[in-house]
């Protein structure tokens, strides 16, 4: 009988052994604080349904970029600016989530030049009155707040010349960023850079410029000169993470 008894208990301990090991092998991957990365912006960055391929938003791709537990909100909403994204609530579902320690990437200008469903404002003052609401929201919930000039147009002139389309609002994004001590990627800059370093024929990959027929969400073709490619995103999203690594090495 005490053979029969010592031999359960050793049983029992080698069963709770197991049960020891096996919570530290389920337990240790998780990173309960592992922060995450809001994205809000426009259609350049925004998530996109797979009948809409080949047109992909950059933040799309952000997630193969990070290390394993860092998780991408893409909360960017086509055809928003700076102002209807929080007037519309959109950015309500963000403030609800984000938290200590988490990113906010903040990417508006396309349409905050349209004047059309109250999207406009102006760089010199209500653009900049609208960012910081963003960046003051991300600070009380101790999130860290990162501005994103918008990407340029494709729009070259006949001697290979690129056009700058987004006025002034890159300029105010980082004078803005100066005055509240919030680090800026330099986007626009860099897809300029990108555009010119490819030239003119090679750079129209980058968008969506495919002839009828090619893909079933164009079957009449298409010449979109604002919004990106699968490759477009991918080369516009690396442009993102070279600045992100400096801001925020832990995300890597």
């Amino acid at each position: 009988m005490s053979f029969l008894k010592s031999s359960r208990f050793r049983l029992w301990l080698v069963v709770l052994s197991l049960f020891a090991i096996s919570a530290c092998a389920i337990q240790q991957p998780v990173k309960e604080n592992s922060p995450r990365v809001f994205v809000v912006g426009d259609s350049t960055a925004s998530y996109y349904k797979p009948e809409r391929y080949p047109r992909t938003g950059w933040a799309m791709r952000l997630q193969n970029h990070l290390a394993d537990g860092v998780e991408v909100v893409n909360a960017a909403v086509s055809g928003r600016s700076s102002r209807s994204f929080i007037e519309e609530g959109h950015f309500n579902k963000v403030k609800e989530q984000i938290k200590q320690g988490d990113y906010l990437l903040i990417q508006f200008g396309h349409n905050d030049q349209k004047t059309t469903n109250n999207r406009f404002t102006d760089p010199d003052n209500t653009y900049r009155d609208y960012l910081t609401q963003y960046i003051n929201a991300a600070r009380q919930a101790g999130a860290n707040p990162v501005l994103v000039t918008s990407i340029n147009r494709y729009k070259f002139s006949q001697n290979g010349k690129l056009f700058l389309t987004l006025g002034d609002y890159p300029k105010a994004m980082h004078e803005l960023g100066r005055t509240l001590s919030v680090p800026v990627i330099a986007l626009n800059q860099k897809t300029k850079t990108l555009y010119e370093t490819l030239g003119p024929e090679k750079s129209k990959k980058l968008f969506l410029f495919y002839a009828p027929g090619e893909y079933a969400a164009y079957p009449n073709g298409v010449s979109d000169r604002t919004h990106l490619s699968v490759w477009g995103a991918d080369e516009v999203v690396s442009l993102v993470v070279e600045d992100l690594k400096q801001i925020a090495p832990e995300l890597f």
